[in-house]
């Protein structure tokens, strides 16, 4: 047989044949030359912040690891696709990236859109890691897939409820998305006003990915509570906020973390004076060591521009955890082995971030603190 040239119309022709090959078969070929993990987080929309800062804290870690050599020299890959906070893209995202048959999921963004995306979760056996968000329906019943970096929507609430009834404030309302991620924290307040023999003195809705707050004011204003939690994302909490206090209402208003601290500070301005947010990373602020100290500096050398924040910081965290998790394999990828290596993550120190992983526990942290905006857009802790 005579030996075929390969000219560079015979090259072309053989490229096109590689990317006509089903994904799965591609990658297989390739036996896994990186890393991919595959990330569904808004980029565009009312929440696209906190997408883009999950993004690049992420990336800011990822880019360290591939310079210094990747992971057995395979680089790590995060390949992100925009989901607009919406379930339905979010799922066929989650579709997208199994079909391409990334190695796992990371750092998804918001509780709707990652319960779109548990099924197929589920169905396809690939890890789920660090998602931004601390919904129970994801931690309960035990997932073998799922992996949390951060503390529930439980701890949060119940830290905020304690510090308000510490203060003697009882009369609290709840201001909340509605969908999953409202359901979760309204569930979490209530649970923690219950065990003082509390209740919510109201409750009122605001639409995923809307500004409408007409309805809730008129909700909850005539209760007059003395405190008002929210639980909704940075641009429909900074319009409640603002219509609240045209209409005169000077009670506290507190929120959880996934508001996204540094967006609903940027969004309201000196009007973000008093707001109280629950946290559950470390401060990302300031002269610090350790943790904090890497994650600055990464994400300098990332973007220069770039200021540190809370969500960016939960990014860096997830993508150290799973790093550390991917060392532990030896160049021998399988996303069982993963698995098993970050349930190794006992007593897991991460530069001075403390997390604790084991078989029958995924959920690595219970840290929460609150923290305060100020009128000129800083956070006091």
């Amino acid at each position: 047989m005579m030996p075929v040239m390969l000219t560079r119309r015979n090259f072309n022709q053989l490229a096109v044949a590689a990317l006509a090959l089903p994904a799965t078969g591609l990658s297989r070929a390739q036996e896994r030359r990186a890393i991919v993990l595959g990330q569904s987080v808004p980029l565009t929309g009312p929440a696209a912040q906190l997408g883009l800062q999950m993004q690049m804290g992420a990336k800011a870690y990822f880019d360290a690891i591939n310079a210094a050599g990747g992971i057995a020299g395979m680089p790590v890959v995060l390949k992100t696709l925009d989901d607009g906070y919406d379930p339905a893209r979010c799922k066929a995202n989650t579709e997208k990236f199994i079909q391409e048959d990334v190695f796992a999921l990371f750092g998804y963004v918001g509780t709707p859109t990652s319960l779109a995306a548990l099924p197929l979760v589920n169905a396809a056996k690939i890890p789920f890691i660090a998602p931004f968000t601390g919904a129970e329906a994801l931690r309960d019943p035990f997932n073998k897939l799922v992996f949390h970096v951060r503390a529930s929507y439980y701890d949060e609430t119940e830290l905020i409820v304690k510090q308000l009834t510490q203060l003697d404030i009882k009369n609290i309302a709840v201001f909340h998305q509605n969908d999953a991620y409202g359901q979760a924290g309204l569930k979490g307040v209530q649970r923690a006003l219950e065990r003082r023999g509390l209740q919510p003195a109201a409750v009122a809705t605001v639409e995923r990915n809307s500004v409408d707050v007409a309805a809730a004011l008129k909700t909850l204003l005539p209760a007059k509570p003395e405190a008002i939690v929210q639980i909704s994302a940075y641009k429909s909490c900074a319009a409640f906020i603002r219509e609240a206090r045209k209409a005169g209402y000077f009670g506290q208003f507190y929120n959880v973390s996934f508001v996204g601290t540094q967006a609903l500070a940027d969004e309201l301005g000196k009007d973000a004076a008093g707001v109280v947010i629950s946290q559950v990373m470390p401060s990302p602020f300031g002269t610090a060591a350790g943790l904090v100290n890497d994650y600055q500096q990464a994400l300098h050398r990332l973007d220069p521009k770039a200021e540190p924040n809370y969500t960016s910081i939960e990014g860096y965290v997830g993508a150290r955890v799973i790093v550390d998790g991917l060392r532990r394999l030896g160049g021998r990828l399988s996303r069982e082995a993963l698995i098993g290596a970050l349930e190794t993550l006992s007593g897991y120190e991460s530069r001075g971030y403390q997390l604790h992983f084991g078989p029958t526990r995924h959920v690595g942290s219970s840290f929460v603190e609150l923290s305060m905006l100020t009128a000129d857009g800083k956070v006091r802790r």
